[in-house]
């Protein structure tokens, strides 16, 4: 049995620069980082004997002889890359629902590659785990998405990933001062917006207005640099709330399937309450929205949107790792 935890992930500035419809024009650059809420796989081979050769548990339950009916379309092109043909059962549960915006299939698209190497006994680099998945979701699947997601679940921790038009990714570890992050943790409330909804459709709109937003994009990008010298103790924390408050108007100007009305009610409401900032975590149209408020406003915001959800994110400072494994017996 092979146990795999991999993080979902929190994306602050550069978002959307990470599609191939930008890098492809001009390098693109991501700030993001892990958080300690996670997905895990579990990888199990059964005896030869079993009634079907796969059973896929997420959710749903399927039970499969043959590769190409597995309705789960990463399990099923994650096994097909592999060539996973003796009898496994896997199963996925996530700390978080999907389609929140925090990075769900690619985690687990990262968690499952890594599975399944850990299954076949072979070492591998987080660059390459990071690449594998993503090429499962780009290149087979064809989804429109960006790639900054399997390198934050891949990687965890504060990171800069620069994205090249050969399709090269560099990736940056950011020095961090701890005392910036925690206070920056203390700083965020994620609130669940209560809707759940497919990112490659808000993506696929995106895709589409990225030459005519190329100045917009890069302007969300220039915000990287700052935000890393403010995590490694050269910059102000305070500032963090009006960067974000920026960066998520100029991330709604996009295309129209970003944001709505009520998400501009309850951002509006947190604003008049006392957050300085906050975006859409995800590709938007819902899940968590992220607000940076000062500890002594608060109790101010929660008030204001009583009834939401929220949680503090937690930062994870090791990516997508197996926490158990034990040979087949």
């Amino acid at each position: 049995m092979i146990i795999c935890r991999t993080p979902l992930r929190l994306s602050f500035f550069g978002g959307g620069t990470d599609l191939r419809s930008y890098y492809h024009l001009r390098p693109g650059r991501v700030i993001s980082t892990g958080i300690q809420r996670y997905i895990y796989v579990v990888l199990r081979e059964q005896v030869d004997f079993v009634e079907h050769r796969y059973r896929i548990n997420w959710s749903q339950t399927e039970f499969c002889d043959d590769i190409d009916e597995i309705e789960n379309p990463i399990a099923r092109e994650v096994l097909r890359k592999f060539g996973i043909d003796r009898p496994i059962e896997l199963t996925t549960f996530s700390d978080i629902p999907g389609g929140t915006g925090l990075g769900s299939s690619s985690s687990f698209s990262v968690g499952l590659v890594n599975a399944i190497h850990a299954l076949n006994g072979d070492r591998i680099t987080k660059y390459s785990l990071a690449s594998e998945a993503a090429e499962i979701e780009l290149d087979i699947l064809r989804r429109d998405m960006g790639k900054q997601d399997h390198f934050a679940a891949a990687y965890g921790s504060f990171n800069v990933f620069n994205f090249n038009a050969d399709e090269t990714v560099r990736v940056e570890p950011v020095y961090y001062d701890p005392d910036v992050v925690q206070g920056l943790n203390e700083s965020l409330m994620l609130f669940y917006m209560g809707t759940q909804r497919n990112a490659s459709d808000v993506l696929r709109a995106q895709v589409e207005a990225t030459a005519d937003k190329e100045s917009v994009l890069t302007a969300m990008q220039e915000m990287v640099d700052p935000m890393v010298e403010i995590l490694s103790g050269h910059g102000d924390l305070a500032d963090v709330g009006p960067m974000l408050h920026e960066s998520w108007l100029l991330k709604r100007s996009i295309t129209d399937q970003i944001s709505n009305d009520a998400i501009d009610h309850v951002y509006r409401m947190a604003m008049e309450a006392g957050s300085s900032g906050g975006k859409l975590v995800g590709a938007g149209g819902g899940g968590f929205l992220m607000l940076f408020v000062a500890p002594d406003r608060q109790a101010a915001v929660s008030e204001a949107l009583a009834g939401m959800s929220f949680i503090r994110p937690g930062f994870d400072g090791s990516g997508s790792r197996i926490t158990y494994y034990e040979p087949s017996r």
